[in-house]
């Protein structure tokens, strides 16, 4: 009878339906709500401490707040937006607020649900490859849109990340263009919401300010909430975090300041306002040659006559000119005081260096964000500087620089006349026909793509300026002396 009864008992004891088997994951979720599942003034403390910052938190013993906040973050990430590995062309054309010379490049580029990463291609990626820089671009705070004025390629879209970096993105294919366009710019929505609507950077830092307590909107609850619920003030306290303790007054003080630094940043002029309004000039190096030629209203850039003229008048016999290198101290004060518009006097002791006024003159051409040979001319002049026939060679690559704009072929003109005069003190300044096309073949033309091999680029690159050297006279019909 007493074993009938105990079982009976145990019989009482287990439940009619088995519950499904659940994965570990669930099985973690239930005992967290199991664990969380406390009184009220617990579960607002629990939920409260999951906005604390990683920095605001000890190292040491790891407490039930770090676990959530954790899980939380891994349900946010899982709910965002991510696009496996593609090829797309990348062009990086400005280092936080610094231009740069627009390279596209092929790039292996991937999207998480804050970042987009370049890498060199997929083996670098899936680790198969080391060696090689990843580019990552934070999206919290960033900007993307669509353009048709930075290249000439089509489906191109730009990226402003908040620290004043820009890339352009570019694919053949508009469907898959769109794609990463859409997707890249819910990624951008997500994080920046996530991030509170926009990131603080620190003046002259890539720093981001940390979004603890101390800063408005980021603080604890309200002093009332803080009365009714001692057991938050308790949680709080546990981890040292005087930084929640605000009075309405000093949380008042922040929020005007808030609202003053977002009104700021809505109404900060643009770059151009401040170009009109004499702020910001414009420079000399790094500037479009039509964009330059156009606001000097020449077809030849003034520095270009003037450096010209300088060697000239006193360069033509030194020895190894435009191949020594002058000193670069001294090129980039030269380089400052064009840039500033300043007048220049290049007959002036402080530039009686002949190398230095041929290096600014090479620094202009290299820093130019198109070449003096535009991109769209490279590949046709590559292949006519193929072609054997010596006649038919020179009327190809004369229609190709016939057809160029206006200031690339007086500029280009002007220069290669100059350079052959050059070449006619070539027993006394030491330079030949090959010297100057190895100088000047990088310095005039580059491809737009840096995919394919950079030593035979450059080798079809010195070979151009090498033959325009020779038959300047006939390409450019230059009167023969």
């Amino acid at each position: 009878m007493a074993g009938r009864r105990t079982n009976v008992v145990a019989a009482k004891q287990q439940p009619l339906i088995q519950p499904p088997q659940r994965s570990s994951a669930a099985q973690g979720a239930v005992q967290m709500r199991i664990k969380n599942s406390q009184s009220p003034g617990d579960r607002l403390s629990q939920s409260k401490s999951m906005v604390l910052q990683e920095s605001d938190l000890p190292q040491k013993p790891i407490s039930r707040h770090r676990r959530n906040q954790s899980q939380h973050n891994v349900v946010i990430a899982g709910a965002a937006v991510e696009l496996k590995g593609e090829q797309l062309n990348v062009a990086k054309i400005s280092e936080s607020g610094k231009k740069q010379r627009k390279n596209w490049t092929s790039m292996w580029t991937v999207l998480t649900s804050d970042q987009l990463l370049f890498y060199k291609d997929k083996q670098q990626e899936t680790g198969q490859k080391s060696g090689g820089k990843t580019d990552v671009v934070q999206l919290g705070g960033a900007l993307i849109e669509w353009t048709t004025e930075k290249s000439s390629r089509k489906n191109v879209f730009q990226i402003t990340t908040n620290t004043g970096s820009e890339y352009l993105l570019q694919v053949e294919n508009h469907s898959t263009a769109s794609k990463w366009h859409d997707a890249i710019k819910r990624a951008i929505d997500s994080s920046t919401k996530a991030d509170g609507g926009f990131s603080l950077r620190r003046s002259n830092s890539t720093e981001y300010l940390p979004r603890h307590s101390s800063l408005p909107g980021y603080g604890s609850a309200s002093p009332n909430t803080k009365q009714r619920n001692p057991a938050h003030r308790r949680s709080i306290n546990m981890f040292g975090s005087s930084k929640l303790k605000h009075s309405t007054s000093d949380s008042a003080d922040k929020n005007g300041v808030k609202n003053r630094l977002k009104k700021f940043i809505i109404r900060r002029p643009s770059m151009k306002t401040l170009q009109e309004k004499g702020l910001i000039k414009d420079r000399v190096f790094g500037c479009h040659l039509s964009t330059l030629c156009e606001r000097e209203g020449t077809t030849v850039p003034k520095f270009v006559k003037i450096c010209l003229d300088a060697v000239d008048k006193r360069g033509l016999q030194v020895d190894g000119i435009y191949r020594v290198s002058g000193n670069l101290a001294t090129i980039q004060k030269l380089r400052f005081i064009v840039d500033q518009e300043e007048e220049l006097d290049l007959d002036h002791s402080q530039w009686e260096d002949i190398h230095v006024i041929t290096g600014a003159l090479k620094m202009f051409f290299r820093e130019l964000p198109e070449p003096l040979f535009p991109f769209r001319f490279f590949q046709p002049l590559v292949e006519a500087v193929k072609i054997k026939e010596t006649k038919h060679k020179i009327q190809a690559v004369k229609k190709l620089i016939q057809d160029l704009p206006k200031p690339n072929h007086d500029t280009m003109k002007l220069l290669f006349s100059h350079l052959h005069r050059v070449l006619g003190y070539s027993r006394k300044n030491l330079m030949s026909t090959q010297g100057i096309g190895i100088v000047f073949g990088p310095t005039l033309m580059w491809p737009e793509l840096d995919a394919g091999n950079m030593a035979v680029n450059m080798v079809y690159q010195n070979q151009i300026v090498e033959f325009i050297l020779i038959e300047s006279q006939e390409i450019f019909n230059l009167d023969r002396k």
